[in-house]
Parts: C-alpha cells; sequence; structure tokens
C-alpha cells in the first residue's frame, strides 16, 4: 500500500467545512456516516428545500442533526437571499451561525433562489465584515452566451476580487475549487480570502464526469492541469487552502438519469481516507512527491488551516489513525426510504480508526 509512513499515524479529527446533509430521510442516511469518515466538526450548507434563510430555521435544523449524530459538531449556514437583512446578520452572530453562503441563481442543486446582483447585497456583506461572519461563495456564472460549465469558474473570479476589494476585512471562502485560476485568485487576496479543495476534484477530470454521472458535480472538474494545480495547492502548507468536501448525495435514481441528472458527489463516508487516496495517485503521477505528504501537510490540510480560518477551538479533542488494510468503499448506501451511491464505489481505500 502507498504511504506506509502513514499507517497508524495520529493526527486531530478532521473538519469538512461543506457538506450537504439534506433533510427527512436522506439526513437520516447520511449523518450517521460523518465520523465514519473521520470527521467530528461539518459546515452545512443551506440549500434546502426550502432553503435555509432564517436564523430560527438554522437552529431547528442543527437540532435535527444533533438528534441523529451528537457527536459532531454543526456550523450552520444561512442562504443569502433577498429576505436576509443587516438585522438578520446581528441576529446570527448572538444566536451562534457562522456563516451565509451564496448561490448564483440558477448555477446548481437548489440554487433557484440565488443572487442575481451582489451590489444589492452589500450592506449584508458590511454586516457581516462587522459581526465577523463568513461569506462562502459557490464561484461560478450561469451558463449563458460563451459561459459553459467549463468556463462558468473562472469568469467568477472577477465577481470574488472585487468583493475582497470592497469589503477587505469580510473573511470569504471561494468553495469548492476547480481551476488553477481559481487557485492564483485566493492566492491573489488578503488572508482574509480562503478556498476549499474537495476529495473527489483532488482526483478526477472531465472525463471521470463525461462518462460517470456519479462523478458529475458542480462546479465539473476541469483538466489534469487543473486537478495537479488542486493537488499542489492542498499539499502545500499554505492555510490558504483546506479541506471541504461538497458531499451532496442524491438518490440513485436521480443520478442515473431522467430528464435530467442530479449534480453531486456523495463522499461523506470515506472523505478522509479519499483524501489521502488523491495524495497517493498525485505521486504516482509525478504531481507531488511522496516524501512532502507528511502527517503535518495532512493535518493542515484536513484539520488545522480550516479551524483556523473559522476561529474554532476544538472542545473536546478528538484523533484518528489511518490503516492501509485495503477497506472496499460500499456500493449504495440504503434505508427503507431512500439510497445513494457513494464516490468510486466498489474501489479499495484506507481505514480509519477513532483513539
Amino acid at each position: 500500500m502507498p504511504f506506509p509512513k502513514l499507517r497508524g499515524v495520529k493526527i486531530p479529527a478532521p473538519a469538512d467545512f461543506h457538506v450537504h446533509l439534506r433533510d427527512g430521510a436522506m439526513m437520516e442516511l447520511v449523518v450517521p456516516t460523518i465520523r465514519k469518515g473521520g470527521v467530528n466538526t461539518v459546515y452545512v450548507m443551506p440549500n434546502l428545500v426550502p432553503p435555509v434563510t432564517t436564523v430560527q430555521q438554522a437552529l431547528d435544523y442543527r437540532k435535527r442533526l444533533e438528534a441523529i449524530e451528537p457527536k459532531v459538531k454543526y456550523l450552520m449556514s444561512l442562504y443569502l437571499h433577498e429576505s436576509i437583512t443587516p438585522e438578520t446578520i446581528v441576529e446570527a452572530k448572538q444566536r451562534g451561525i457562522t456563516g451565509v453562503k451564496s448561490y448564483p441563481a440558477g448555477v446548481t442543486t437548489n440554487s433557484s433562489s440565488g443572487v442575481v446582483d451582489y451590489t444589492s447585497f452589500y450592506p449584508v456583506f458590511a454586516e457581516m465584515e462587522r459581526q465577523g461572519l463568513i461569506l462562502n461563495l459557490h464561484g461560478e456564472l450561469p451558463s449563458k452566451g460563451d459561459i459553459t460549465v467549463m468556463s462558468a469558474e473562472e469568469r467568477f473570479l472577477p465577481t470574488l476580487l472585487e468583493l475582497h476589494a470592497k469589503f477587505p476585512k469580510l473573511r470569504i471562502i471561494l468553495e469548492h475549487l476547480t481551476t488553477a485560476a481559481a487557485v492564483e485568485a485566493v492566492k491573489k487576496c488578503g488572508p482574509t480570502v480562503a478556498g476549499t479543495i474537495t476529495a473527489h476534484h483532488l482526483s478526477i477530470i472531465v472525463d471521470s464526469w463525461a462518462g460517470d454521472p456519479f462523478c458529475f458535480c458542480k462546479p465539473v472538474a476541469k483538466t489534469p492541469a487543473d486537478r495537479d494545480a488542486l493537488l499542489r495547492a492542498a499539499t502545500s502548507g499554505n492555510p490558504k487552502f483546506f479541506f471541504g468536501s461538497d458531499s451532496a448525495p442524491h438518490p440513485a435514481i436521480a443520478k442515473r438519469g431522467g430528464d435530467k441528472i442530479a449534480a453531486g458527489v456523495f463522499s461523506q463516508p470515506y472523505v478522509s481516507q479519499l483524501v489521502v487516496d488523491a495524495f497517493d495517485q498525485g505521486c504516482q503521477n509525478g504531481v507531488l512527491k511522496e516524501e512532502d505528504i507528511t502527517p503535518e501537510i495532512l493535518e493542515g490540510f484536513l484539520s488545522k488551516f480550516g479551524r483556523e480560518f473559522y476561529g474554532l477551538e476544538q472542545e473536546k479533542q478528538e484523533f484518528i489513525t489511518f490503516d492501509d488494510s485495503g477497506e472496499a468503499i460500499e456500493d449504495i448506501l440504503k434505508s427503507d426510504a431512500i439510497d445513494v451511491v457513494p464516490f468510486r464505489r466498489g474501489q479499495k481505500t484506507w481505514s480509519i480508526s477513532w483513539v
């Protein structure tokens, strides 16, 4: 197995700063898998139906999650919507909400109520800057004119730079980076801007999702050069880059076809293991050097850098270890009401243990 020096290595429990846990039957199925992936802290996306646009909705949602798995810390967010006001932001801060997620209208799952004009939210962003809430950006423009899924992220980057220039003290995260251009844009910004990287974008390219609907997500995976730039950023030790899985479960039938294939990759039960697998593949491809994949690099990307950016301290320190026994990824997760297919179904990956 790869990375023998990581066998038995202990690192602080990872934090996943971008998860979709859904609601109802799907929530009941996927929430118990969070700790299976070695994670004890998650930042929860608000794009339910209807979206989470009030503080009370977010708090009620957290209670539903905690009732299923109380050993996970859930950081809650609001969906940026015309009903969000500066007063909403003040209340959110007072009641423990962490941030606000922005979806450009129509770009991905449950984004129909998203943003059309960012300038209309400038008073909200100014209050977020004052209150210390984080702005999470789904960084794509809608496909229109000469904009396609392959160019949507890069064409969004001027918006990121404009928002950072206008609100330099506002902590902004460009979510789920997929391009070398996005990596460079995050580097160009000051310390209040960071970028999250998913496990699946560290391993797949455009050909992957073109031939497999279970690799199809938004933003889509791009070229080998873009994937390699993500691998280098994730293993660079630069604290501006940290982990957010964007694990997004859909019923298996919604991924297999119909009128439209649902966008989303479900990686939650294996997220920490999949990151190690991607780093190993990067070494095999000559993009990374095995000696550079140290426990410190792994800890920084999976746990330390994100927690520091969010200003978190672990109330109770927990640790995981990695084992190369070759665990098989399940083909499908099922309940009586619903099912979902994991990313890289049927393939081998690492195992983790809580210590």
